[in-house]
């Protein structure tokens, strides 16, 4: 199938096949198309959590609004934030783009030192609003990846942010949760699989000027 046919086949999965799970190979495609992803600055204050315990999963559902995908799904991915974008933050990522690209550190410095000074300047909650708008980023080219794959996914939102950081200790890790996609296979009951896509018409969600 060519990319609008796979995403025409993709939908908010509502029912998994638990016994169904992903392929190792196939979850590593998903962990570089996620590293892969376009951020801003191209600091990548994002990490994902992947969630593949069984017990660890059914004990989530909870904190989840009792959606039953948490559980039943192969895999959980956790999109979560970094909390802390500091100077040591920006060094290393400038230290990454020295080391890989051999660019001048002289030539680096301004950039740097904006950006430094930049994040210094701004209050926490705008650092971590920055931050939260990358992980949409990574949701959407996770969605897309995922319909390449042939893998079921579903994007949430409704879920408990603070119970998923107290139980995968999160904030231990200067992290916290904001996105979950469940993914894995669909479940043949699932009716959801065959209802049509109900989207605007075209003309209707695009300006050509």
């Amino acid at each position: 199938m060519d990319i609008i046919e796979k995403l025409n086949w993709r939908y908010a999965t509502k029912s998994f096949n638990p016994s169904k799970l992903i392929p190792e190979d196939q979850m590593k495609v998903l962990y570089q198309a996620f590293n892969l992803t376009a951020t801003s600055y191209g600091l990548q204050p994002i990490k994902l959590v992947v969630l593949k315990n069984k017990e660890l999963q059914s004990e989530m559902v909870k904190h989840a609004m009792n959606q039953p995908q948490i559980g039943q799904a192969s895999h959980v991915l956790v999109f979560c934030i970094e909390t802390t974008i500091d100077e040591e933050f920006v060094l290393e990522y400038f230290n990454r783009v020295h080391t890989l690209r051999n660019t001048s550190k002289a030539i680096l410095k301004p950039f740097r030192d904006f950006l430094i000074s930049d994040f210094e300047g701004k209050p926490q909650n705008e650092i971590e609003k920055w931050a939260t708008n990358q992980v949409y980023l990574a949701m959407g080219n996770l969605l897309t990846v995922c319909a390449m794959e042939g893998i079921d996914s579903c994007p949430m939102e409704g879920f408990d942010s603070n119970a998923f950081d107290e139980k995968l200790h999160l904030a231990e890790q200067g992290l916290k949760s904001v996105l979950l996609l469940p993914i894995g296979y669909r479940s043949e009951n699932d009716m959801f699989s065959e209802f049509k896509k109900i989207r605007k018409h075209i003309s209707n969600s695009i300006i050509e000027l």
